[in-house]
């Protein structure tokens, strides 16, 4: 046979789908889902309801690790190292060298955990208030940390810390009676990582590919269309069915394996009624481990999934503007989500702030420490810690298993302020001015958040006899961390309450008031 310019340029075009297996009839179809009281459809999953375990927990705590922590310069290393423009882009140059020769796939191999210790971290994760732990299983670049079936190069036993993070996370909770949370951000990957197959505009290596464009890395990096422009949304599900059913059966994977008592997604539910049979398939797995009872949560940022049964919703970096009717988690972080040395944390006071915030509405914190390259909290980040757990130490009582009251405090998000997702930005920190409640067993939690000017009793006006939320008479008012009664009165304008000299913490004190 002569081999032509053209028949060359042919067989080279073809490369990448000779090296990927041959497609079988199996592979135009998902798996059969686990038999439970969920059917795969959108109708079957509106009875679902959300367990008592969340509505009580109120605090969680995550760890948002993984390969992209071993560079520590942030989030999204793995995206936008192949970004001319970004920041990572000109860090990783210098560092690393040019992601035509060093890219992500090798930084995967730089990521140890030398130091990681999750029976310890778990143990002040506990001692800080946290009821549920999460560990990310995969992120938008595409390495599960699990020993995992489907994705068995890139995972976390075959390639960098050669340890089952997830299942080593999975231990811990459970020694530490915590509940097990997963994160998954996968289904977003095949877009996300376009840019991958990309090159420099500019430059002496202008029009050079990138290493995600060499096809002996496409389970990496996915077999994406060289001469397709990378997507403008990174964040697009816009993807093939062959992703959609490798998504799916790497959750199912990690589903099967690991149990998680919360399954995050980040995002809607994804893939439509692909990933629909997912959380079916999850609740069904649930179900079966608890007698029948579906005691497990799968989260979707999307409002609209949640409205009718189905899944709790998250709101990522945000708070709601007002008691919701279902429980709700806000996820957050201190600083990146992915580590970034030098960053400057949340103080403790702005975590307690939110707290409050958060679970008056009925809501759930659950908060990232990112962990660094080592897989150990640094010094700053312990401060933190300490700050969250001396509070809780004292505080928590209100906190830990409550409801909320008739209203979450003494103010509301100004007219027209209607965002949720991305509005922690706008925050200010919270004053002695600003009152938020929860309740629990008949009795009123009142938590103040600053400590009043001393001298004078303090007035809550929300509080009066006749006046409205609608209080009752007050019989007996305490402060957590503080022994004995306290003195006050209760009128038709407000309740004054009489503090004592010292405050029993830092940040917000908490008021303990029967018949109110």
């Amino acid at each position: 046979m002569k081999i032509t310019r053209r028949t060359a340029s042919a067989l080279f075009a073809a490369a990448p789908a000779l090296l990927l297996p041959r497609k079988s009839a199996a592979q135009d179809e998902l798996p059969a889902i686990e038999r439970g009281p969920f059917d795969g459809s959108a109708e079957s999953l509106r009875a679902y309801r959300i367990p008592e375990w969340f509505r009580d927990a109120k605090f969680g705590i995550w760890a948002h690790w993984g390969p992209q922590s071993a560079a520590e310069f942030g989030d999204w290393y793995a995206r936008n190292i192949y970004i001319q423009d970004s920041g990572q882009y000109k860090y990783h140059v210098e560092r690393y060298g040019h992601p035509s020769k060093f890219g992500h796939k090798d930084i995967c191999q730089l990521w140890k955990g030398d130091k990681f210790d999750p029976g310890r971290l778990m143990q002040l994760y506990k001692k800080a208030g946290a009821k549920y732990f999460m560990s990310m299983g995969v992120h938008h670049d595409n390495f599960d940390l699990w020993n995992s079936k489907f994705q068995p190069r890139w995972n976390a036993v075959a390639t960098g810390p050669k340890k089952d993070i997830v299942g080593l996370w999975r231990k811990a909770a459970g020694d530490s009676g915590l509940k097990f949370a997963v994160s998954e951000h996968l289904s977003n990957s095949y877009n996300w990582f376009a840019v991958s197959h990309q090159s420099d505009k500019t430059g002496s290596l202008a029009g050079v590919k990138y290493d995600g464009a060499d096809p002996a890395y496409n389970d990496l990096y996915h077999p994406f269309p060289n001469d397709q422009p990378a997507p403008s949304n990174a964040m697009s599900r816009d993807a093939p069915f062959s992703w959609q059913r490798q998504w799916f059966l790497r959750i199912k994977d990690l589903v099967d394996n690991y149990h998680p008592d919360l399954l995050y997604t980040d995002g809607g539910i994804p893939f439509g009624d692909v990933g629909l049979k997912l959380v079916s398939h999850y609740y069904n797995v649930n179900a079966r481990l608890h007698g029948g009872k579906v005691d497990g949560i799968f989260t979707s940022k999307t409002a609209k999934d949640c409205e009718r049964g189905t899944c709790a919703l998250d709101i990522e970096r945000g708070i709601a503007n007002e008691i919701l009717p279902d429980p709700w988690q806000t996820d957050t972080c201190i600083g990146n989500w992915h580590y970034k040395k030098g960053i400057a944390y949340k103080t403790p006071k702005t975590v307690v702030d939110m707290l409050c915030d958060i679970v008056s509405r009925n809501g759930n914190l659950m908060l990232n420490f990112p962990l660094p390259n080592s897989g150990m909290l640094d010094d700053d980040e312990l401060k933190v810690l300490d700050g969250i757990t001396r509070w809780m130490a004292v505080n928590g009582e209100g906190i830990f298993g409550t409801r909320p009251w008739k209203v979450s405090g003494n103010n509301t998000p100004p007219p027209g302020d209607r965002q949720q997702g991305f509005n922690e930005r706008n925050r200010k920190d919270l004053t002695a001015a600003d009152i938020r409640y929860t309740t629990k067993n008949g009795v009123l939690y009142v938590f103040v958040m600053g400590w009043p000017d001393p001298g004078r009793p303090h007035e809550l006006a929300q509080l009066a006899l006749g006046g409205k939320p609608g209080a009752g008479k007050v019989r007996r008012v305490e402060l957590l961390g503080h022994k004995g009664n306290l003195k006050f009165t209760q009128n038709e304008t407000a309740l004054a309450v009489e503090l004592p000299n010292e405050k029993p913490c830092d940040y917000a004190v908490t008021l303990k008031i029967e018949g109110a």
